[in-house]
C-alpha cells in the first residue's frame, strides 16, 4: 500500500487486544476500563491508521473485529484533522481499500467511515472517495452499486450543500443527478430507492444541479409512484411533500393527481408510506399561499384524515394494555428526561390573554395520550414532544390529528361543515375505535373551529363528561385531552348554571381520572386538570379541600412516571389559587405527603428536581405558613447549591470529567426564590444561621458560566429586593457589579433571559434605595448599560421591555442623574412599553419617565408625539400617575384625531 505510515507492532497489538477483550466480557469494570482506554487511545495521534489499518488489512481478524475497529474509526473520525499528514493519507487510502473488501460487512462500515471523513474532510478535499462511490454505480455488481448507494445517500442526507458546489471545475451533482434518475428505472428495488432518496434529499437546498432536470424528476416520481416496493413508494411521498413546501409550482399543475395519489396512499398498508402521505396534508395544510389550491380539496382531505385517525392494528399493539396497571412500576425507559427552565422576568403584553387560548380554547400537547401541541406550527422539537408523550414514534394517527387541527386554523367552519356529518358518526358510534377517534377530532380542531363550535359546546361538554365513564381506558384518556382543549370556555363562567353544569362537573370528573386505576388514564387527566387548573385561577378556591385530597392520595398511588405530572400539578393549583393555599387546613393536607417524599428522595436530579420545582410554587402560595416547614428545605437547598458549585468547580480544573446536571442548581436556587417571596423578613434567622452564607453561594452562582443558573440568581436577587431587601442591603456592593457585568445590548440567545432578570433585579433593588446616595454611585454604570440594551436594533424585545421599565424606575428615584439623557432614549423607551398591560412595573415606570420630563423638557421635545401614544394605552392608571399625566397638553394640537380623542376622553383636555 502506498504511503509512508506503517503501523507499529506494539502499538497495533494493544489496539487488537482492547478489541478483543471488549468482545470477549461483559463485566461493566471491565467494560469501563475498556472505555477509559480507548477514550486515551484518541489521544494518540497515529490513533487513526491503527483503526483503518485493522479494518481494511488485517483480513486474519475476524470479521467482528474488523467491523469494531470501523465503527471506531467512523465515531472518531473528527480526528483525521488532527493526526499527521502520512496517518491521514493512509488511513484514507485504507479505507477506499477496504470499500473493495470481499466481506459485505466491511464493505458497509467502510461506506460509513467514507461518508464521515467526507464529512470532516469536506467532499471538496477527497474527490477520490467521491469519485470511488459514484463510479461503483456502475459496477455489474449489485452488492458493490448498493454499498456504494447505501453511502451516497447518507451523504446526501447528511452535508447535501458539500456536493452542491463546484470541485476543480465541475459540479459533481451535474453528473449524479442524470445518473440517479436512470437509476431509478433499476430492476433492484434497493438501487431504485436510494436514487430516490438521493434525489429528494436535494430539494430542500434547492439545488440547481436537480431543479435543471425537475420536470424528468417529477415524471420519474409519477412513473415509481405505484412501484411495488413500499421503500420505493415512501421515497416517492417525500419526495412530493418537498416538492410541494419548496416548488409547489411545479406540482399545481398536476394537483388533482397528486391529490388523488397521496389520498390514496394514506389508506396504504404500509404504515411508512402511509405516513409519508398524510404528511403531505399537514405540509399543504400549512402553507397560507396554497389554501386556494387546497379548498376544492378539503372535503376529500377532512374524510381522509379523519380515517387515518382511528387506532390502527399497530398502534394497538402498542397501546391496547386495558387492564388496570396502576399498581405496576414503571420502568426506567418509560420516563423521559424532561429540561427544567429557570425563573425568568417578564412583562405580559396587552395582546396577550392571561393563561388562554383564544377564543374560549386552550392549546395542550395531548396529555399521556397524544403528546404535543396539536399547534398550527410543527418543527422537529414538537414532533419529539409528541413521539415522548404518546410512547410512540410519530406515527399516521398523530400526523393526521396534526393535520387536521391545521387545516382546523386555516379553514375553520368550513372544515366543520365538512367534517360534522362523520364527525357525528363517530361520537355516537357504538365501536369505541370511532368514538375515540371523534373525540380526538373534536379536540384537534378545538382551536381553529372554536367560532362554529361554541354553540354545541352545551352538548358536546357533557358528552365529553359522559365519556369519562368509558370501559375503554384509551377513551377516557382521549377524553381528558379533549376536555382540556376546551378549559378555557368551561372555566369562564358567566353564571351559577354554568359553574354547576359544566365546570363543577368536569373538575369533579377529571379528578376521578387522575386517580384512574390506568396509568395512562391518570397521565392524562393530571395534565389535563393542571389545564384546568390554569383556566381557572380563583374559581377553584371554593374547592380546594377535594381538590387537595385527590391530588395528595394520588401521592400514594402514582409510579414513577405520572409522580411527575402530578408535581406539575400540584405546583399549577399553587400558582392559581395563590395565598388561598396558605389556610392551615390546606397546608396540613398538602405538605405531610410533600415532606414525606422530601425525607426520602435523595439529592438526585432526575428524582428531586421535579419536587423542588413543585415546592418552588407551594411555598411563594403559603407564604408564612409554610414556616414551620422550612427550615430543613431551605438547609437541605443550600447543602445542594454548595455541593453541585463545588461539583462544577472540579468539572473545571478537570475537563474530562462529565458536567454537572445544571437543572437541580437551576431549580434549587429558584426554591429558595420561593421560600424568600413566601417568608419575607421571617427568612432572616434562617439567613444567618446558614453556613456557608447563602449570599456567598449566591456570589458564585452570578458568576457561573451557565447562563441559566445566572438567570436564576439575579430572579432570587429581585425577589429579595422586593421581600426583605434591609437583608440584602449589606451585600450590594458585591452584587452590583455582576448586575452591571450582566447588562449588555446583544446577548446570545441563551443569555437573553438571564440579562433580562439582571435588569428587573436593578429595578427592584432601586425603588428600595429610593434616593440614597449609596445607589447614586451605581446610577451612571446602569445607566451606561440599560441604554444600549433599549436602543440596539437587535436586541431581543424583551430586552427592550426590561432595560425600559427599569430606566424609568432608575429615573424615579435618581431623576437628577438619569434626565440630562433623557432625549437619547425617550423615543424607544415609549415604543417599548406601548403595547405592555397595565401593571404596577408599568406604572412606576411611567411615573418615573414622568419625573425625567419634569427634570429635563427639553429631552421630550422631539419624542413628544411617542411619549402621548404610550400614555394613550392606558386603560387603568393609578391616581398618582393619572395627576402626572395631567400636567401638560403642550403640541396636543399637532397629534392625530384618534389619539387626540382618547386623551380628551381619559383627561379632559
Amino acid at each position: 500500500m502506498s504511503g509512508g505510515w506503517v503501523p507499529q507492532p506494539a502499538g497495533l497489538r494493544e489496539v487488537l487486544e482492547t478489541l478483543h477483550t471488549s468482545t470477549r466480557s461483559q463485566d461493566t469494570e471491565v467494560q469501563k476500563a475498556i472505555t477509559l482506554k480507548l477514550e486515551h487511545f484518541t489521544k494518540v495521534p497515529d490513533y487513526v491508521g491503527y483503526l483503518a489499518h485493522v479494518t481494511a488489512n488485517l483480513s486474519q481478524e475476524t470479521e467482528h473485529i474488523r467491523t469494531i475497529a470501523g465503527y471506531l474509526l467512523k465515531n472518531n473520525a473528527s480526528l483525521l484533522l488532527k493526526a499527521p499528514p502520512e496517518v491521514a493519507a493512509f488511513a484514507q487510502s485504507a479505507i477506499l481499500q477496504a470499500f473493495r473488501d470481499p466481506q459485505p460487512m466491511i464493505r458497509k462500515v467502510a461506506g460509513q467511515v467514507i461518508v464521515s471523513f467526507l464529512r470532516v474532510l469536506d467532499p471538496k478535499n477527497w474527490t477520490e472517495a467521491l469519485t470511488l462511490l459514484v463510479h461503483s454505480l456502475d459496477s455489474p455488481q449489485l452488492e458493490e452499486q448498493e454499498s456504494a448507494f447505501d453511502a451516497l445517500e447518507k451523504a446526501c442526507q447528511d452535508f447535501p450543500r458539500k456536493l452542491d458546489i463546484d470541485m476543480n471545475g465541475t459540479r459533481p451533482l451535474d453528473f449524479m443527478v442524470p445518473k440517479f434518475l436512470m437509476l431509478s428505472e433499476h430492476p433492484s428495488p434497493r438501487i431504485r430507492s436510494h436514487a430516490i432518496g438521493c434525489l429528494f434529499q436535494l430539494i430542500h437546498i434547492q439545488s440547481q444541479s436537480l431543479f435543471a432536470h425537475i420536470d424528468n424528476f417529477i415524471a420519474c416520481l409519477f412513473k415509481r409512484a405505484s412501484d411495488d416496493d413500499a421503500i420505493v413508494r415512501k421515497n416517492v411521498c417525500q419526495a412530493l411533500v418537498l416538492l410541494l413546501a419548496f416548488r409547489p409550482d411545479k406540482l399545481i399543475p398536476e394537483m388533482s393527481n397528486v391529490a388523488e395519489y397521496m389520498l390514496y396512499s394514506t389508506r396504504d398498508k404500509n404504515e411508512d408510506v402511509a405516513l409519508e402521505a398524510c404528511d403531505f396534508w399537514l405540509t399543504f395544510a400549512e402553507e397560507p399561499d396554497l389554501e386556494v389550491y387546497l379548498r376544492p380539496l378539503l372535503p376529500k382531505v377532512a374524510f381522509a384524515l379523519l380515517e387515518c385517525m382511528v387506532y390502527s392494528e399497530q398502534d394497538l399493539d402498542w397501546a391496547i394494555a386495558e387492564e388496570d396497571d396502576a399498581h405496576i412500576p414503571d420502568k426506567e425507559s418509560d420516563i423521559k428526561p424532561k429540561h427544567y427552565g429557570a425563573k425568568e422576568h417578564g412583562l405580559e403584553r396587552a395582546s396577550q390573554a392571561s393563561g388562554s387560548g383564544t377564543n374560549g380554547t386552550k392549546q395542550l400537547s395531548l396529555g399521556g395520550d397524544e403528546g404535543d401541541d396539536l399547534g398550527d406550527e410543527f418543527d422537529d422539537d414538537d414532533m419529539d414532544e409528541f413521539d415522548d408523550e404518546m410512547g410512540t414514534e410519530w406515527n399516521v394517527r398523530k400526523c393526521a390529528a396534526a393535520a387536521f387541527d391545521v387545516l382546523a386554523t386555516r379553514f375553520g367552519g368550513e372544515l366543520m361543515e365538512v367534517s360534522l356529518p362523520v364527525l357525528k358518526d363517530k361520537l355516537w358510534s357504538p365501536d369505541w375505535l370511532q368514538r375515540e377517534c371523534g373525540i380526538l377530532a373534536l379536540g384537534a380542531m378545538a382551536e381553529g373551529c372554536i367560532d362554529v363550535i361554541v354553540p354545541h359546546l352545551p352538548v358536546l361538554v357533557p358528552y365529553l363528561i359522559n365519556m369519562l365513564n368509558d370501559a375503554k381506558p384509551l377513551v377516557r384518556s382521549i377524553t381528558c385531552w379533549t376536555l382540556g382543549r376546551y378549559a378555557s370556555w368551561i372555566a369562564q363562567i358567566p353564571s351559577d348554571e354554568h359553574r354547576l353544569t359544566y365546570f363543577v362537573p368536569t373538575m369533579e370528573g377529571l379528578l376521578r381520572m387522575v386517580l384512574d386505576n390506568h396509568k395512562r388514564v391518570q397521565e392524562a387527566g393530571c395534565s389535563a386538570f393542571s389545564t384546568l387548573e390554569e383556566e381557572a385561577q380563583s374559581e377553584l378556591e371554593p374547592f380546594l379541600d377535594p381538590v387537595l385530597r385527590n391530588l395528595v392520595f394520588a401521592f400514594d398511588k402514582y409510579q414513577a412516571k405520572n409522580l411527575l405530572i402530578l408535581y406539575d400539578a400540584v405546583g399549577t393549583l399553587a400558582d392559581a389559587v395563590g395565598g388561598a393555599l396558605a389556610n392551615p387546613a390546606y397546608v396540613e393536607i398538602l405538605m405531610p405527603p410533600l415532606i414525606k417524599r422530601w425525607t426520602k428522595l435523595k439529592d438526585d436530579p432526575e428524582d428531586l428536581v421535579p419536587l423542588l420545582e413543585c415546592l418552588a410554587s407551594v411555598t411563594v402560595a403559603m407564604g408564612t405558613s409554610f414556616a414551620p416547614y422550612a427550615g430543613p428545605i431551605y438547609d437541605r437547598c443550600c447543602n445542594i447549591v454548595q455541593e453541585q458549585l463545588l461539583q462544577y468547580q472540579s468539572f473545571q480544573q478537570n475537563p474530562e470529567m462529565d458536567e454537572p446536571d445544571k437543572d437541580i442548581l437551576v431549580v434549587t436556587i429558584d426554591l429558595l426564590s420561593g421560600i424568600i417571596q413566601g417568608l419575607g423578613m421571617q427568612i432572616k434567622p434562617l439567613l444567618e444561621s446558614s453556613s456557608p452564607p447563602l449570599f456567598t453561594l449566591i456570589g458564585i452562582c452570578l458568576k457561573h458560566p451557565q447562563p441559566s443558573v445566572r438567570q436564576s440568581s439575579y430572579a432570587l436577587i429581585g425577589d429579595m429586593a422586593v421581600q426583605c431587601f434591609e437583608l440584602l442591603r449589606p451585600f450590594m456592593p458585591q452584587i452590583m457589579p455582576e448586575i452591571v457585568a450582566q447588562l449588555y445590548p446583544d446577548p446570545k440567545p441563551d443569555e437573553v433571559s438571564a440579562c433580562n432578570n439582571a435588569a428587573w433585579s436593578v429595578g427592584e433593588v432601586a425603588l428600595r434605595y429610593g434616593s440614597d446616595p449609596e445607589f447614586a454611585q451605581w446610577v451612571p454604570g446602569l445607566i451606561h448599560q440599560l441604554i444600549p440594551c433599549l436602543l440596539h436594533a437587535k436586541a431581543p424585545r424583551s430586552l427592550h421591555e426590561n432595560a425600559a421599565v427599569t430606566i424609568g424606575r432608575i429615573g424615579l428615584v435618581q431623576p437628577q442623574t438619569v434626565a440630562p439623557q433623557l432625549e437619547l432614549f425617550a423615543e424607544q423607551w415609549c415604543q417599548a412599553l406601548l403595547e405592555i398591560r397595565d401593571n404596577e412595573e408599568k406604572d412606576s415606570a411611567f411615573r418615573g419617565f414622568c419625573t425625567l420630563v419634569q427634570v429635563n423638557p427639553q429631552g421630550i421635545a422631539k419624542s413628544f408625539f411617542w411619549f402621548c401614544n404610550a400614555i394613550a394605552q392606558w386603560v387603568n392608571p393609578t391616581p398618582e400617575l393619572n395627576e402626572m399625566f395631567k400636567s401638560w397638553n403642550a403640541q396636543f394640537g399637532s397629534f392625530p384625531t384618534e389619539v387626540q380623542e382618547k386623551l380628551r376622553q381619559r383627561y379632559n383636555l
